[in-house]
């Protein structure tokens, strides 16, 4: 997910009485078989994540993690398809009885993150991003996901002679962008046919969220999580002397006025009152000498918006104000607003979530599932959600104790998720596919 510090949780009193999560449960409304596979795959779907989050890998280059779940869904007795989108997966659980067709989906790559957790299975590994040798870290939960999808499909599996419909399970490459000149995600895999030969009538997913403590749920009807869109500027001046910057067009100075005047973009120019906006600088790169100005200075950053108006307006925005700023300082500007087409707005279906609604409240009960906030954050889970009705819900990864308003972030490199959420987000989307499948048909 591409993550901004998600949403306070102020009601942490309120919960999470017991450790969780079998004591939240309301045993009268969830399925006895989904207890039962809660149980009975709950070690299993630990050991995945825990591989997953020590061999972690970055966007577009899953390949041993896109082969370890294809070989865990062929031991399932399942007949993967490989190759979606580089590195993507997907099976198709067929049901014993006559009925409707799901997906499931899970992403399945890390970020260039340097992991400072102190774990046994803590990561080690190293890549290359944007031309730098970094860290690699489920710093997002990515791991956690596709632990709990395999957990999900191997429950169904069990159960599949009774099952009516089909479930199309989707593990999906690049969630947290591809890098630049390459395709990737969600939005390639649906180019590549993901849904042409299985078109679901609802899709759901979920994300594991350090803002919300464990044994909770957050699902939110309508608009949940921000449209997403990347930007490059970069300055161009003329190269001189560091004591003689009067012989030259300083690039630093230049670039420093327009990161600062852009701050006006969403803080005066932005009709806040309507929704959110953010616009946000992530790196900054320019010189390689202390003594030496250099040609040019490059930055990177995002646009958060939930309005296709103010995201337009906010992309002129930022032209004008790169264009004139460098232009005061007698350089030029090349803008890239936005650097390619971005993530939509995540928008859940208002009837499809009403109707699932009461799963999740079996699973943790009715006080522990809370509307949350717009969130800032982004997923391109929102690329499903335009083409089918769809359901996408947070499930909290604080552990009891810990409070999730200051605990280490996603993305953070000390994001520590407790294992316990793992049995929540197994049982929650488990009783969300089996609800909607033994739903009576009109």
């Amino acid at each position: 997910m591409r993550h901004a510090r998600l949403f306070a949780v102020s009601l942490l009193a309120t919960a999470l009485a017991a450790a969780l999560p079998a004591a939240a449960q309301d045993a009268a409304t969830q399925r006895p078989e989904v207890a039962a596979a809660g149980q009975a795959v709950q070690q299993q779907v630990i050991d995945w994540r825990r591989h997953f989050h020590q061999y972690p890998e970055l966007s577009n280059r899953e390949a041993e993690t896109s082969k370890r779940v294809a070989e865990e869904l062929r031991k399932l007795g399942l007949q993967p398809r490989t190759g979606i989108a580089h590195h993507g997966v997907t099976a198709v659980i067929k049901g014993g009885k006559p009925g409707p067709r799901i997906a499931l989906r899970a992403d399945m790559d890390a970020l260039p993150v340097t992991e400072r957790n102190r774990l046994p299975f803590a990561s080690k590994a190293t890549s290359t991003y944007r031309g730098e040798t970094v860290g690699v870290m489920h710093a997002c939960g990515h791991d956690a996901h596709t632990g709990i999808l395999l957990g999900v499909a191997k429950s169904l599996v069990a159960m599949k002679d009774q099952l009516p419909g089909e479930v199309l399970l989707v593990f999906q490459p690049a969630e947290e962008g591809a890098p630049a000149g390459e395709e990737g995600g969600a939005e390639l895999m649906l180019k590549e046919g993901v849904f042409k030969d299985f078109k679901p009538e609802a899709v759901f997913g979920l994300h594991v969220f350090s803002s919300i403590p464990v044994g909770q749920i957050g699902v939110r009807q309508g608009p949940l999580m921000a449209a997403s869109d990347s930007f490059t500027l970069k300055v161009v001046g003329r190269q001189t002397h560091g004591s003689r910057p009067w012989g030259g067009i300083d690039p630093i100075v230049a670039m420093a006025d327009i990161i600062g005047t852009t701050q006006t973009i969403v803080s005066r120019r932005t009709d806040i009152s309507k929704l959110p906006a953010v616009v946000s600088f992530g790196a900054i790169k320019g010189g390689i000498r202390y003594n030496i100005i250099p040609d040019d200075v490059e930055v990177v950053g995002t646009i958060r918006t939930f309005d296709d108006g103010m995201r337009q307006k906010i992309f002129a925005d930022l032209k004008n104000v790169a264009t004139h700023v460098a232009a005061a300082h007698g350089a030029k500007v090349e803008a890239s607003v936005p650097d390619n087409d971005g993530n939509p707005v995540t928008v859940n279906n208002p009837e499809l979530t009403a109707r699932m609604l009461p799963s999740l409240q079996a699973v943790v009960g009715a006080d522990n599932v809370i509307t949350p906030p717009l969130q800032m954050g982004a997923e391109d889970f929102s690329f499903y959600a335009r083409e089918v009705p769809s359901m996408f819900f947070f499930v909290g990864s604080t552990a009891k104790g810990i409070d999730p308003v200051t605990a280490p972030s996603n993305h953070s490199p000390e994001f520590m998720l407790d294992e316990a959420s793992l049995d929540v987000g197994l049982r929650a989307l488990l009783q969300v596919t089996l609800d909607y499948l033994h739903a009576p048909r009109d």
